[in-house]
C-alpha cells in the first residue's frame, strides 16, 4: 500500500472518530491522531465542527496541539512548551519530523547545522541517523547525504498541511507557473513548426539533387554509347585500304 492511500485511510478512520466524541474523549482521538507513525496530513481533523467546538473550553489546548501538528514545527512548539500539553515520545518525534517537511518546502539544500538547530540534535550521526531512519525510511522525503559539504540535499518531499492565508499565495504560485507552462508549450510548437519546415526544404533539397545525379548519369550513359558506335579501322582493314591505294 502505497504512502498516499494509507494517509487517506488513516484521515477518514480519524475524521470518524472525531465525529463521534466529544470533550476528553475527542482529547485522547487528538492524542492518538498526532502520534501516529504514519499520519501526516491533520486538517481534515481540524475542520470537523466537534473539533472546531473545542475551543474556549478547556480541553482548548488540544486543539491548539492539533493546529501546531498540521501547520507548526518543533520550534515552534518549544516557544509555545507552557501553553501546550506535554508531548509524548512519539508526537515529539512526529513534530521533528514535520519540521523537516517544513524546511524542505522552502530549501532543496538543508545545512547540517541549521537541521541540528531545529531538530535539537547535538551531532551529524543522530541528525543522519534521524534522517535516514525516520525521514528517508518512512517516505516522507527522499534525498542524498552529503558529509563532504555537510547537508542533505532534497530530492523529494512530501507535503504539508496549508497554513492559513497560504492557499492564494499557492494560487498565484500554480498560475504563475501555468503562464509559464503556455508560454513554453507555444515556443515548443514554434520549434516544430520550423523543424517540419526545414525538414520539407530538405526533402526539396534531395530530390533536387537526385533528380540532378540522374541527368548526370543519363548524359554520361549517352555519351559512352555515342563512343561505343563509332566504327574503328583494324589493322586489316588498313592494310586493305592502303592496297587499294596502290593498285
Amino acid at each position: 500500500m502505497d504512502i498516499e492511500q494509507r494517509q487517506a485511510e488513516l484521515i477518514d478512520a480519524f475524521v470518524k472518530q472525531a465525529s463521534t466524541h466529544n470533550g476528553s474523549a475527542l482529547a485522547t482521538v487528538i492524542l492518538d491522531a498526532t502520534s501516529h507513525p504514519s499520519l501526516f496530513a491533520f486538517s481534515e481533523i481540524l475542520a470537523v465542527p466537534n473539533v472546531v467546538e473545542l475551543g474556549g473550553t478547556e480541553n482548548s489546548v488540544y486543539l491548539d496541539m492539533l493546529r501546531l501538528f498540521a501547520h507548526g514545527t518543533w520550534s515552534d512548539y518549544k516557544s509555545n512548551v507552557d501553553r501546550l500539553p506535554q508531548l509524548v515520545p512519539d508526537q515529539a518525534l512526529k513534530l521533528k519530523q514535520l519540521t523537516v517537511l517544513t524546511l524542505a518546502e522552502t530549501n532543496k539544500v538543508l545545512p547540517y547545522d541549521q537541521l541540528m538547530q531545529e531538530l535539537d540534535v547535538t551531532n551529524v550521526r543522530e541528525l543522519e541517523d534521524f534522517l535516514i531512519n525516520e525521514c528517508m525510511y518512512a517516505g516522507i522525503v527522499r534525498g542524498k547525504l552529503d558529509q563532504l559539504r555537510r547537508c542533505f540535499e532534497v530530492q523529494f518531499a512530501a507535503g504539508r498541511d496549508l497554513r492559513p492565508g497560504q492557499l492564494g499565495c499557492m494560487i498565484q504560485t500554480l498560475s504563475n507557473w501555468l503562464g509559464t507552462s503556455d508560454n513554453l508549450l507555444l515556443s515548443i510548437q514554434e520549434k516544430i513548426k520550423w523543424a517540419d519546415t526545414m525538414s520539407e526544404l530538405d526533402k526539396k533539397h534531395r530530390k533536387e539533387v537526385e533528380e540532378r545525379v540522374e541527368e548526370v548519369k543519363k548524359s554520361f550513359s549517352v555519351k559512352k554509347l555515342h563512343t561505343v558506335s563509332r566504327p574503328t579501322l583494324t589493322s586489316e582493314g588498313t592494310r586493305r585500304s592502303t592496297l587499294n591505294l596502290v593498285e
